[in-house]
């Protein structure tokens, strides 16, 4: 529908427009291709054992975690159910809330986890970091970052209580040192 507040996309909006969809399917794509090919794991999977392995006690809450891997919650659901069945994560009961559900990563997950991340590491910077510079990196994170504020409400980011942007405590080192896991 043509009405007077349609602010229609000029030439040069829409050839960024369909670049940036174009490079986001590319990249997408690779680090999924990646990742099922050398550990038999969707990048959806991987973005939720890696939120898990960023939370304290390597758990969330099922809303939470839902929110942290931007994921309806019907679609984490099934996501963790079939995690389960790997034996990579388990649910229990929120001990302050009947209603809710806790994922938690186990041992095993967290090892799966370790065992991608090199390779998922080496797709990311190949695909997405190795053909930008410094400044163009920076300039990604700030172009992503406002995209992400635009995308939850007007510029007001949602917390949710979930702690994202931690590091992942890895468990041979002591206590004060992380390791990121991407």
């Amino acid at each position: 529908m043509n009405t007077p507040e349609t602010r229609w996309l000029s030439a040069n909006e829409q050839r960024a427009w369909r670049a940036f969809l174009t490079a986001c399917n590319t990249l997408f794509g690779a680090v999924d291709a990646q990742l099922q090919h050398d550990s038999g794991l969707p990048h959806g999977y991987y973005e939720i054992l890696v939120r898990l392995s960023e939370s304290p006690g390597r758990a969330l809450r099922m809303s939470q975690l839902a929110e942290a891997s931007t994921s309806s919650k019907s679609r984490l659901s099934h996501a963790v159910a079939r995690l389960e069945d790997r034996g990579w994560v388990r649910r229990v009961s929120c001990p302050t809330d009947r209603r809710g559900q806790i994922a938690e990563l186990t041992d095993e997950g967290f090892a799966a986890l370790a065992a991608a991340a090199a390779g998922h590491v080496e797709q990311v910077r190949r695909s997405l970091l190795d053909p930008l510079s410094a400044e163009q990196v920076e300039q990604l994170l700030q172009i992503s970052a406002s995209i992400t504020a635009a995308g939850h409400g007007q510029g007001a980011a949602r917390s949710g209580g979930c702690p994202l942007g931690t590091m992942a405590a890895d468990p041979d080192e002591p206590e004060d040192s992380t390791e990121c896991l991407p």
